[in-house]
């Protein structure tokens, strides 16, 4: 993701992912290497299910890519690694994102969305 100007459904999903301290310590685990699941979830100190959420939420934001890979045990692996990303925030970047938004389909007063029970 190094494209100068997402789209604002894009940016709302990148900074959304962000926003999380756990994803953010993901990230920076996996910047330092790539690392498999199990391994991961002890060094950051949480529980493997917690983390594989995480993961998930990173990847479909395009910001991790996982890859499996066999150990040499014959175990599968799953290795998660960063994808290089850059993203210039700037008001008129917003601006130019903020046109392509998808129009929620409900919306409350206060502007946020209802949820549909």
């Amino acid at each position: 993701m190094s494209r100068a100007a997402p789209t604002g459904d894009e940016l709302v999903q990148v900074l959304a992912t962000l926003a999380s301290p756990h994803r953010l310590r993901v990230v920076a685990a996996l910047v330092r290497e790539r690392n498999y699941v199990s391994r991961l979830a002890r060094e950051l100190g949480i529980s493997r299910a917690l983390l594989q959420v995480h993961l998930r939420k990173l990847e479909t934001a395009g910001l991790v890519s996982a890859h499996l890979e066999l150990s040499e045990d014959g175990k599968a692996m799953k290795f998660y690694e960063v994808n290089q990303f850059v993203f210039t925030l700037t008001p008129e970047v917003i601006a130019v994102a903020a046109q392509t938004l998808t129009v929620p389909d409900a919306v409350g007063r206060d502007g946020e969305e209802e949820s549909r029970s």
